[in-house]
């Protein structure tokens, strides 16, 4: 990889100023996974401010912040998705060595999940009344979805005055339900980005179109530099991929961002794809040489043809995207992040929490141990530290600057200042996400956006409105 232009920020400070901009009102993606009424919600110029010293605790939060009992035995589940290394076994098997080394007692196997069949592997478990007892996802999955439908344990015993005290109030709204009930603890977050292959930008001459240190373009220059990576004779540019809901969250952010459109209300209770806004961002995606509806790919394949110079830029990005391609040997030219187009340069970007929820199999010795076991990966002093690095991604609360050294780690790091709303936790979610991708499919075979926009916006609704 060549020498990569940097942005020289400390990540803690970038984090410091920037996180509140995930919030909503009890607002969370995929990695192959999030925006309200005819604006973005305005962000706030830096996350609540912390209080110097946790507050008192109460006897139950004491208890669940300090688990004593280290003798404790019973045998757990954890089923992860491919959330950075956490899909890496050699990896899990290190972090759960640790965990070991001070529960010996508590065992733990260790499903590894894919966002192809993940979910369905869990809903089959569900339905033979053999659910996982831990699992690692996003609130749109643990909260909106199982959570929702009252399949999850309540946490509350976990969000102790301390932990509320330490973690962005703009992922305890998103970690918790319309019913109040916390049924996620989140350990990382990131800011969703696309990528260019700068060399082939370069080549074409369209690096006049984007301000490489911020990562930011404009929607007319967004334009521009497709064009002339086309005329250059590169005709795939990029896809609008389709094929299922891996990945979504680049269609999404791509038609979002272009002129300003948003996906729900600011409430998080009505879908709102259909302004005149997006119509419009559709409509010029259908138009332009070199974007390509593709109806056989999802965003894992996007990736793949990304880093093999198919496409010149990639939707489905992040930083652990960057980093595991890399190690893999799969890239051989210089990725350059950037965040999606929009018509001021100032972009809303779908941000993504991971972290901790337990299901709820009537089992109060595994629930405990579940419990004992969340609290040590995403809150001990020093694992804390290293469950986040496994991720790729950045902690939910101030750890320092976990990256300090790392180039690719700093750069994506800017980004977090343009993290938008995380809507993903609206009612009727998995229907809202199947929708999605077949109106993108209609659009892609012809049909009139406007018509297709409507029919997704009305299955959506009808979703959000039964889950009520």
């Amino acid at each position: 990889m060549k020498k990569r232009k940097v942005m020289a920020l400390a990540l803690s400070c970038v984090m410091v100023c920037s996180l509140a901009a995930c919030g909503g009102k009890d607002s969370g993606a995929d990695q192959t996974t999030a925006d309200p009424a005819p604006a973005p919600a305005e962000k706030t110029e830096a996350p609540a401010e912390k209080t110097e010293a946790p507050a008192e605790k109460t006897e139950a939060s004491t208890e669940a912040a300090a688990p004593a009992d280290t003798a404790q035995a019973a045998d757990i589940t954890l089923w992860t998705y491919p959330v950075g290394k956490w899909g890496d076994s050699a990896v899990v098997d290190g972090l759960i060595a640790n965990f070991n080394a001070v529960y010996p007692d508590i065992h733990v196997t260790v499903e590894y999940l894919d966002y192809t069949n993940g979910d369905d592997q869990i809903n089959t478990a569900i339905e033979g009344k053999q659910a996982p007892d831990l699992v690692l996802e996003g609130p749109e999955r643990l909260v909106a979805n199982w959570g929702a439908k009252g399949l999850m344990v309540d946490l509350a015993d976990l969000w102790t005055d301390e932990a509320k005290s330490l973690i962005y109030d703009s992922v305890q709204s998103a970690c918790k339900g319309s019913d109040g009930v916390f049924y996620e603890y989140p350990l990382c977050m990131t800011a969703h980005t696309m990528a260019i292959n700068r060399d082939i930008f370069e080549a074409a001459d369209a690096l006049q179109y984007l301000d490489e240190e911020t990562g930011t373009w404009t929607t007319e220059n967004f334009q521009k530099a497709v064009q002339a990576v086309y005329d250059y004779g590169q005709t795939n540019v990029g896809a609008v991929y389709c094929s299922g809901q891996g990945g979504d969250q680049g269609t999404r952010a791509l038609v979002n961002n272009l002129y300003g459109g948003t996906f729900t209300n600011a409430e998080h209770t009505e879908y709102t794809a259909n302004s005149e806004e997006n119509v419009k961002a559709l409509e010029l995606l259908k138009s332009m040489d070199g974007i390509n509806f593709d109806a056989s790919i999802a965003g894992g394949d996007e990736v793949n043809m990304f880093c093999n110079g198919t496409f010149a830029m990639a939707f489905c990005w992040n930083a652990t995207q960057e980093k595991n391609n890399q190690d893999q040997g799969n890239i051989n030219f210089e990725v350059l992040p950037m965040a999606f187009p929009s018509e001021d340069g100032r972009p809303q970007l779908c941000g993504g929490i991971w972290g901790f929820g337990i299901f709820d199999n009537g089992d109060a010795a595994k629930i405990q141990a579940a419990k004992t076991f969340i609290d040590f990966m995403a809150n001990d002093e020093k694992q804390a530290v290293e469950s986040v690095k496994a991720s790729n991604f950045w902690p939910v609360k101030d750890l320092g600057d976990i990256y300090a050294g790392d180039e690719l780690m700093t750069e994506y790091a800017k980004f977090v200042e343009y993290m938008g709303d995380y809507y993903q936790v609206v009612g009727g979610w998995a229907e809202a996400r199947t929708a999605w991708w077949n109106m993108l499919q209609q659009i892609g075979s012809g049909a009139d956006v406007k018509t297709a926009v409507e029919e997704f916006v009305t299955t959506a609704n009808a979703a959000a409105t039964a889950a009520q």
